[in-house]
């Protein structure tokens, strides 16, 4: 396989300390890479000397000559006043980027929601993301490194990013680097996984699943350091080797090695007892959701929800941006009112939140840590063992320097697990996690998943981080159209759900300049039969499209190898390739009709 980079004893210190001593990798044709490692470690650090972004102290970096290196950095340089449009396409004309099926696609996938005149400067910091996502994808690249790239994405947005990279290149060409917490991702994008840790780069065959096998076996050797991160990562690598059999056939586990390896390992939670716990605490009565419908004026945002909540159930919610899981969570947490129908709570209820706007934490910004975990209880039982608040830190990974800190003054992954912590020490019996893996490195969502394997209470979480929601939550439910159902399929039945609900094109919700009034009002005009009628044809010339796109490009081929000599057979070529194209501009335009039809 080609050689698209390489590194070279790369050194690069920062005051405090050593980021990396010297290191030495390359970037093939084919690769696939995924960047673990802790918070701080120097992943975006690796990514930015790989790029040329960061300047090593020592050593060097090589690529091929011609390399197209595009790079999507946690920051972006989208430039506040320029349209969403034009931050994507630039000054093409809409026939132009129409035309290109690929364009079409990663705007279907990305923007489709966002107005198409909109300023950057209008933007949530979510909307912006995918913005520069999409205005990378959309050019030519031989090599991408990608820096968290399923932040603000929903579970459909991360699907069709998987997908759209694996797709992307064909099979040993191209190269992809990528930063990433999210496991399932890992998983089902990457070939190789790169650990960063000690100021080293420890590289592993295969996604995560591959590399929690053999992180295994490297800290089975190294028992006497390693003793705390064997038995978690052991832990996971058994629920992985219990869970869906496409999990562990992707990077062709040595099935034996495996077994042998969690022979003695119990399964991740005790169901039985848990339930049994958790009634002592709580009674059978939790909170019942009783035809309970939720409007904001003229919006309706949930429709007859009825859902019983079981002492001990343990439930993911499942549905995309905007689609209600908070306002749901508010109805169970006593803080949304319902606009018709009854929420009837127990008595023992005891409800423990975490969201995602750090609220514990809003009023002890100036406070120590060590003074906060002073007016919190002294003890807390943690698998029958009673645990002090600084060991129950110590355990979500913070070190005794940590204490000294002021709470405003820690990182993002900081502030989640002490918030986490409070959330535990207040000792709910109803626990709702609301993205609980924002700013978690993999090692911490592991030990915060083991946490709460053993954690008495009743646990409802909202995340879209596919891997941690189908290792702590026994069932999903579905909020889809303001209806809430239950998928026994889990996340990819959901995913199949939503793919049948949106049939539409993939086209950008932007005005049409050339549509006349009369069009757009006739585009509103039309019956919901007819709708899906047009939706059903689009798609059809989506997948024509494609196929003849690449048929022009075969012909195009055969054209450049053939014998310029032979006029007959050349003009045989030259003949079927403008009719082909001919084809190709006949469905184009046909597909900016429907599109007309149906924006």
């Amino acid at each position: 396989m080609a050689h698209l980079l390489g590194a070279e004893a790369l050194h690069i210190e920062y005051p405090t300390h050593t980021v990396f001593e010297s290191i030495t990798l390359g970037v093939n044709e084919g690769d696939r890479i995924g960047i673990v490692g802790h918070n701080g470690g120097g992943k975006s650090t690796l990514l930015g000397m790989l790029s040329g972004s960061v300047e090593p102290d020592s050593g060097r970096v090589t690529r091929r000559n011609g390399v197209r290196f595009g790079v999507l950095d946690q920051s972006d340089d989208l430039r506040p006043t320029e349209s969403v449009g034009f931050s994507i396409v630039g000054d093409q004309a809409d026939h132009e980027w129409a035309s290109d099926a690929k364009i079409r696609e990663v705007i279907s996938g990305l923007v489709t929601d966002l107005p198409w005149e909109a300023t950057i400067d209008s933007l949530s910091g979510g909307q912006r993301r995918r913005v520069a996502l999409a205005k990378l994808l959309v050019g030519e690249w031989d090599l991408m490194a990608l820096d968290e790239p399923t932040n603000h994405l929903d579970l459909e947005g991360i699907a069709w990013l998987a997908d759209h990279l694996k797709r992307r290149w064909a099979k040993n060409s191209g190269g992809l680097l990528i930063i990433t917490h999210d496991r399932w991702f890992l998983d089902e994008v990457c070939t190789t996984t790169w650990e960063v840790h000690d100021g080293t780069v420890e590289p592993f065959d295969g996604g995560y699943a591959a590399y929690v096998l053999q992180r295994v076996e490297r800290d089975r050797q190294q028992a006497a350091v390693e003793a705390k991160r064997q038995n978690l990562m052991r832990k996971e690598l058994a629920w992985l080797r219990r869970g869906a059999p496409a999990r562990t056939s992707k990077p062709k586990f040595r099935i034996d090695a495996a077994n042998q390896l969690i022979s003695d390992v119990p399964p991740p939670r005790d169901s039985i007892e848990l339930k049994k716990m958790v009634t002592a605490r709580l009674g059978k009565d939790v909170v019942d959701l009783l035809d309970v419908s939720v409007s904001y004026g003229e919006k309706s945002v949930l429709q007859d929800v009825t859902w019983r909540i079981a002492p001990g159930e343990r439930t993911g919610i499942l549905g995309p941006n905007g689609a209600g899981k908070s306002t749901l969570l508010g109805l169970v947490a006593g803080t949304v009112e319902p606009s018709s129908g009854r929420v009837k709570r127990g008595k023992t209820v005891e409800v423990g939140i975490l969201d995602q706007q750090f609220s514990q934490l809003a009023e002890i910004e100036g406070d120590r840590v060590r003074d906060v975990l002073a007016r919190e209880k002294t003890e807390v039982m943690v698998e029958g063992k009673e645990l002090t608040p600084s060991q129950l830190l110590e355990r979500l990974g913070f070190s005794r320097a940590h204490l000294s800190s002021r709470v405003g003054d820690l990182s993002g992954g900081q502030r989640r697990r002490l918030q986490l912590l409070l959330v535990l020490l207040s000792e709910p019996n109803v626990m709702i996690l609301d993205e609980p893996s924002n700013d978690v490195d993999l090692d911490m969502l592991a030990a915060i998943e083991d946490l709460l394997d053993s954690w008495p209470a009743t646990l409802l979480v909202v995340s879209h981080d596919r891997y941690l929601l189908e290792r702590v939550t026994d069932q999903q439910y579905a909020i889809l159209n303001g209806t809430f159902r239950h998928v026994p399929g889990g996340v990819d039945e959901y995913l199949k759900l939503r793919e049948q609900q949106n049939t539409t094109i993939s086209n950008p919700k932007q005005p049409n300049p050339t549509g006349s009034a009369e069009q757009k009002e006739a585009a509103h005009s039309i019956s919901g039969p007819e709708r899906r009628a047009a939706q059903k044809e689009a798609s059809s010339i989506e997948r024509k499209l494609q196929k003849l796109t690449e048929k022009v490009r075969d012909l195009d081929t055969q054209l450049a190898a053939h014998d310029q000599s032979d006029f007959e057979a050349l003009g045989q070529i030259t003949a079927e390739r403008q009719h082909v194209a001919a084809e190709v501009d006949e469905l184009e335009e046909r597909w900016l009709e429907l599109s007309e039809l149906t924006d």
